[in-house]
């Protein structure tokens, strides 16, 4: 999921068959490798990340149905947005990268001091899903239709827009990518309230919801690679679900959802490797009824607060996650607990703590996330049903955990 607000103009650096290479050093920070990424409105692959370089497939049918059978140029600049993750600002509309027509620019007109309004005319099948003041992306751009006139549509570009996206170049003729609006082309299929539209069009989503299956799996992998956060249910062990995110680039905002959304415990699941290596020891105790491996819990030795802020915890989480870090960068007790996983991962052991990790390795990223079982408002663990609700409420994939052990 994307919102069409563009992260970064990213650079064609090279074309081959069925692939492009792009050099944007902001969103190859964000990404890895198998994670979406949205280019010139188009939602694709990342089959590579190094450096500042992303490679991404294109397969004919794209080429067929976008532009993208005119960007065979170097040096080319193209819109980029990389997915929506949990806690990150909804400023734009929803949008998934999955193009609905190809439209013509056929009219530009400049309004000095106040921007640019340019006409487009989409497919006659499109317009029809065009409303005057809907939002529409262009070219990957969330912008608002100002007016709806027979076989053409205009949209107003404000100055940061002209200044931040590939649109300012745009001149008659020039085609350009179109995907109108999901929870409005949603909400056009019958009388519902405002809300029941919204789930529907999360519930739209492939990745969000409960999934099945090693289809589901795969979906869940790519999510967790691209930064964002999972749902894992347990129904036999433990009863309960919980919210799971990658170690390595845990952002400040993931933490401060699952401390005010999730409502539950975050613990930082780690491969034992990992905690042998920097000498965290484990607890005294046989631990909890389910045999969690509770180790001491520390802090980043380089944060300059009480290390108990989203921020300090986000950090000292990605420092853990980090392969060069040291026992002299962490300070002891502290306020990020570290947890076991069994060596054998989910063969070995069903839990939550060997899901987290098992997905971190599937997504080829550091063995080591956080997780955070879902606690209702009133304080009780959420069920199937509750579940269920909130990833579709947060726009999570859920999967059981017998299906990870299956497919990881």
């Amino acid at each position: 999921m994307f919102t069409g607000r563009i992260h970064e103009i990213g650079l064609i650096e090279s074309v081959g068959a069925n692939t492009i290479e792009i050099r944007a050093a902001k969103s190859a920070d964000r990404l890895a490798t198998g994670g979406s990424l949205n280019v010139a409105g188009v939602q694709l692959t990342a089959e590579h990340v190094e450096g500042d370089l992303i490679r991404v497939s294109v397969s004919t049918e794209t080429r067929r149905r976008t532009t993208f059978d005119e960007m065979r140029e170097p040096g080319r600049r193209v819109n980029l947005e990389t997915p929506l993750a949990v806690g990150d600002p909804l400023d734009g509309h929803l949008v998934q990268g999955y193009v609905d027509g190809v439209g013509k620019v056929v009219r530009v007109d400049d309004d000095p001091g106040l921007g640019r309004r340019l006409w487009i005319r989409p497919p006659d099948r499109f317009i029809g899903k065009v409303m005057a003041k809907g939002s529409i992306a262009v070219d990957g751009v969330s912008l608002t239709v100002a007016e709806v006139v027979k076989d053409r549509f205009s949209v107003a570009l404000i100055p940061s827009t002209l200044a931040g996206t590939t649109l300012a170049a745009l001149s008659v003729g020039d085609r350009v990518n179109l995907e109108s609006d999901m929870v409005s082309r949603l909400a056009a299929g019958g009388p519902a309230s405002a809300s029941a539209h919204v789930a529907k069009a999360v519930a739209a989503l492939g990745w969000a919801g409960h999934l099945s299956g090693r289809v589901g799996v795969e979906k869940v992998v790519r999510q967790l690679a691209a930064g964002g956060g999972v749902m894992v249910w347990d129904p036999a062990r433990e009863a309960e679900g919980d919210v799971i995110f990658a170690g390595a680039d845990l952002r400040p905002a993931a933490f401060t959802f699952l401390l005010t959304e999730v409502y539950g415990y975050p613990c930082v699941p780690c491969a034992p490797e990992v905690l042998d290596r920097l000498e965290i020891p484990a607890l005294e105790g046989a631990g909890d009824r389910h045999g969690t491996a509770f180790h001491t819990p520390v802090d980043l030795a380089a944060a300059t607060g009480t290390g108990v802020s989203a921020a300090e915890r986000a950090a000292t989480v990605r420092h853990l996650a980090r392969p060069d870090s040291t026992p002299a960068d962490f300070t002891a007790p502290g306020h990020v607990i570290p947890i076991a996983s069994r060596p054998g991962l989910l063969r070995e052991r069903a839990g939550h703590t060997e899901s987290t990790v098992a997905l971190c390795v599937a997504a080829g990223l550091p063995p080591v996330g956080v997780c955070c079982e879902v606690m209702r408002r009133d304080g009780t663990m959420a069920g199937a049903a509750d579940l269920e609700a909130s990833a579709l409420r947060w726009g999570l994939p859920l999967v059981d955990i017998d299906d990870l052990r299956t497919w990881l």
